[in-house]
């Protein structure tokens, strides 16, 4: 509507008050979802899981513990805050929009009682699908466990597809992540997906969400297992190379990243082309938003055999991947971009001069004198001594204690 005023900028800007009964205790904005909890209190609904979200364990205004968190609609107020809300339209007041309901714990049970049918599964990856608030609700061990024998269970290849799917979106806690690494049969089948060629890029996805949700959700030994495996490292490779699909390329990296963790893959994803697709990917600035995980997984790559090389090839020549490495050291991933750096220019007093040209001075100084880590910090400075020789004014700079603390 022109002219209308958006609930969240707040409505007293216009001179209109809001009852104060319309009012989020948490937020004071009007609520768009109320929802009561266990005290009697109504609080819309955004508000009060942020609130529990945070580990509070108390009602807001009250104060009293909650004894259970469940939330229900509070329908009377919201229908009286619409009906107020179209009493005022022509002052630009917005309707609310109306809540989606979060999925029926009671349903989901149901759908996964079913067993492995494929219009039960392809139900349940649609409520999936459909918001966080539902793959919360389906967040059980109970839907999860279910899940896990569905997709490596005995069930035909388009149901196992199908639950793999609905496993990729709910995710793993640290029981399921065990049922799937405790056994070769489910790692291997792993490896089969997304080393494939005959497999869908979907089901290379979804396999992949599935191995990185498991390193995430496991130790270092289940890292290995899985790095070890034939065509995980592999596939997830091919995954970051893909020109067109941004999930793909997200998985690829979370995946590798979780793996990397582990040293002792580190050279096999070398030998796979990790290096290289990662590094083009931070020259290209086409990490979809995993940045920082990016970054992480090149700097650890970078430090193993080959890995150097790989790096510098992958980016065409290293001056697009120190460009962007410098240029990363402003943002949350500046630790990892200035020890990915030291790494490549270590060698190189070509790339070195091109550090310095690209502005690495001023932000690593940045690095050393901000808020950042001691880790941090100590990366910068060994990265400034080593790019000393290619600044103009090093003599000034020779003397200053910030070359004084090793790496």
């Amino acid at each position: 509507m022109p002219g209308s005023v958006p609930l969240a900028l707040g409505l007293d800007t216009i001179g209109l008050q809001v009852p104060w009964y319309f009012r989020c205790p948490i937020s004071l904005e009007l609520m768009q979802d109320p929802v009561t909890v266990a005290t009697g209190q109504t609080y819309d609904r955004a508000s009060i899981e942020s609130w529990v979200a945070t580990g509070n364990t108390t009602c807001p205004v009250t104060r009293a513990p909650l004894a259970d968190f469940t939330l229900i609609p509070n329908h009377t107020l919201r229908r009286l805050i619409q009906e107020w809300c179209v009493a005022h339209r022509s002052l630009g007041v917005e309707r609310i929009p109306t809540p989606k309901q979060p999925a029926d714990p009671d349903l989901i049970r149901s759908l996964i009682a079913q067993g492995p049918a494929l219009p039960v599964l392809r139900k349940l990856r649609a409520l999936a699908r459909e918001s966080d608030k539902n793959r919360l609700v389906m967040a059980t061990h109970e839907t999860r466990a279910a899940l896990v024998e569905m997709a490596f269970g005995g069930s035909a290849e388009e149901a196992q597809a199908e639950a793999m799917a609905v496993l990729a979106l709910v995710g793993m806690g640290e029981a399921e992540a065990v049922d799937v690494v405790g056994r070769e049969d489910r790692v291997t089948r792993l490896g089969k997906v997304l080393g494939s060629q005959a497999t869908t890029l979907e089901a290379k996805v979804n396999a992949g969400a599935v191995v990185e949700a498991a390193a995430a959700a496991s130790g270092a030994e289940a890292r290995v297992v899985l790095g070890a495996a034939d065509g995980v490292i592999e596939g997830l490779v091919a995954l970051v190379d893909e020109k067109a699909n941004a999930r793909a390329v997200r998985v690829g990296i979370r995946g590798l990243f979780a793996l990397c963790l582990a040293k002792e893959n580190r050279q096999r994803a070398v030998s796979a082309g990790a290096a290289s697709a990662l590094a083009r990917r931070v020259a290209e600035g086409g990490c979809a938003g995993e940045l920082e995980r990016a970054l992480a997984a090149v700097e650890r790559l970078s430090r193993t055999e080959g890995g150097r090389e790989a790096v510098v090839s992958g980016a065409g020549g290293g001056a697009a991947v120190v460009i962007a490495l410098v240029r990363a050291m402003s943002g949350r991933a500046a630790e990892h971009a200035a020890g990915a750096l030291v790494a490549v220019v270590g060698g190189s007093e070509v790339l070195q001069l091109e550090a310095v040209r690209a502005g690495a001075m001023s932000q690593l100084l940045m690095m050393v004198q901000g808020g950042c880590s001691e880790r941090a910090k100590r990366k910068a400075q060994h990265l400034l001594k080593l790019l000393r020789s290619a600044w103009p004014t090093t003599d000034s700079m020779a003397n200053s204690a910030d070359f004084l603390q090793p790496y």
